[in-house]
Parts: structure tokens; sequence; C-alpha cells
């Protein structure tokens, strides 16, 4: 596995993973009480709608949503600071 700085890579792909859906829970949880809805402002990018491959007998589709939000980017900065001190 590669390691950076003795830290291993894999570790904190997981802390950001984790970072960013509990940042995301925080966020719609709290997006409902009026003087925190800003935690749930964000933007959505991707494929809106699937691309489909119709093989006759199968049908693939395929779509990505990404979502930012600013509770999503705090679990992020999170995580990379609980990253950095282990």
């Amino acid at each position: 596995m590669y390691k950076s700085g003795g830290k291993n890579i894999w570790v904190l792909v997981l802390l950001l993973l984790a970072g960013v859906v509990v940042g995301g829970f925080i966020g719609e949880y709290l997006g409902t009480i009026s003087y925190l809805h800003w935690l749930a402002y964000g933007k959505s990018f991707g494929l809106t709608s699937p691309l489909a491959l119709d093989l006759g007998v199968i049908v693939l589709q395929f779509g990505l949503t990404i979502k930012f939000t600013i509770s999503g980017i705090i679990g992020i900065v999170i995580a990379s600071v609980l990253y950095k001190k282990m």
C-alpha cells in the first residue's frame, strides 16, 4: 500500500469519505432549523438524467451526481485535521 510520510493513504481516503457523509447528514438534519439553514446550502452537478445503454437483453444505466454542501466541506476539513493529528 502507498504510504505518505508513514501514514496509510487509504486511511485518509476513508476519513475524507466519512467526513463528507457525516457532514451531509448533519447538513440535512440541521438544514431544517431556520438559523442553521446555511449548512444545507450547496450545489449539485453531474449526469442528472442517466445515460442508458440498451443491449436488447439488458439495459444499463449510468449516472453520477455529486452534491457539495457547506456542512460536507466542514466535514472534509475536520477529517483532514484528524488525519494530520494521527
